[in-house]
């Protein structure tokens, strides 16, 4: 039989990493927080990573320093991410594309989301508008679906490029609404926005900063939102399960993501300081001035999110036979 002097020693061996853990997490972060954000600085994502780095940085006492590793389509900076320290020091604004849509469109990629990152909470979320031309003559997507299929594929759908959200969002809703239209890829949202304008392309998938103005202007006509619930920006524009179509749902989102193996005491206490930045009245503002929506939460309700998330774009890319070399 094992001593009593043995059986203690092993205890407190087994202890040990348990004890420093849990001070190493008492006493985080002692130095700045680098929170890598993969895109070009001045969009949406980064506006976001400022302020909660500046609130949820206050907060801790250390600031949280933002820096843009644009590049690749975002790959360069979330795989950054995925190869640190996994000591709650690196940190990455994640989005939909580089962490559920990307592992689904690319044949390789030099990181795994599921495998080499955490996630902590997300931050916010909002989604895709279904927009045509204002001049169009269908005025809800009844009608639309109806016109398209007369026009027998003489419709097109403009997008940021191939493999990009708005390009699967449209493929999923051609399948599931029985039509054909032909894919005209653009460099940006704002570039595929401007010929819906000018009526050079029939249909767009657009987030909503960038496709709101005009639809407020009458220049574009918005028929549907993919989000589970109306958008509180636009709410009389239905949902596409209110237009008939309970299968073509997704939204665009952001959430802040660690190295996979960080100590779980760091998660916790950067889940809290996170939610709880979300819930200043100066980041709802912000978001809300950007069509957003603050979301928070914790992370097993992030996890279980991207867990669908995930299958749902590798479905919708197999669908579509869409991938990107």
């Amino acid at each position: 039989m094992m001593s009593i002097r043995r059986r203690t020693a092993l205890l407190g061996a087994l202890a040990a990493p348990l004890a420093a853990r849990t001070a190493l997490a008492a006493d985080y972060p002692t130095r700045p927080i680098r929170l890598i954000v993969p895109y070009a600085p001045g969009g949406g994502a980064d506006a976001v990573a400022r302020i909660i780095a500046k609130l949820a940085g206050d907060s801790m006492g250390q600031s949280i320093v933002v820096e843009n590793k644009g590049g690749a389509g975002s790959i360069v900076g979330t795989d950054l991410v995925a190869k640190a320290a996994p000591d709650g020091y690196t940190l990455l604004l994640g989005q939909s594309g580089p962490i559920s849509i990307n592992p689904a469109v690319y044949k390789t990629l030099p990181y795994d989301p599921v495998k080499e990152l955490v996630p902590i909470s997300m931050t916010n979320s909002y989604p895709y508008v279904l927009v045509i031309n204002g001049k169009t003559a269908a005025k809800d997507l009844a009608a639309f679906v109806a016109l398209a299929k007369e026009k027998a594929g003489g419709f097109n759908y403009g997008t940021t490029g191939v493999g990009a959200a708005n390009q699967l969002m449209a493929e999923l809703f051609c399948d599931k609404a029985g039509v054909k239209m032909t894919h005209i890829p653009y460099r940006g949202t704002a570039l595929a926005v401007a010929d819906c304008v000018a009526n050079n392309v029939t249909m767009v998938f657009g987030d909503p900063v960038s496709v709101l103005p005009h639809v407020n202007s009458g220049s574009l006509r918005a028929l549907a939102v993919s989000s589970p619930q109306r958008s509180p920006v636009q709410p009389t524009v239905p949902t596409m399960a209110e237009s008939g179509y309970p299968g073509v749902e997704a939204v665009a989102w952001h959430g802040i993501f660690a190295p996979a193996k960080t100590p779980q005491e760091i998660i916790d206490k950067l889940n809290t300081e996170i939610v709880k930045a979300l819930k200043n009245p100066e980041i709802v503002d912000l978001l809300n001035k950007q069509a957003m929506s603050p979301v928070g939460g914790t992370q097993a309700e992030f996890a279980a999110f991207l867990k669908k998330d995930v299958a749902t774009w590798k479905d919708v890319a197999t669908m579509a036979k869409v991938s990107v070399e």
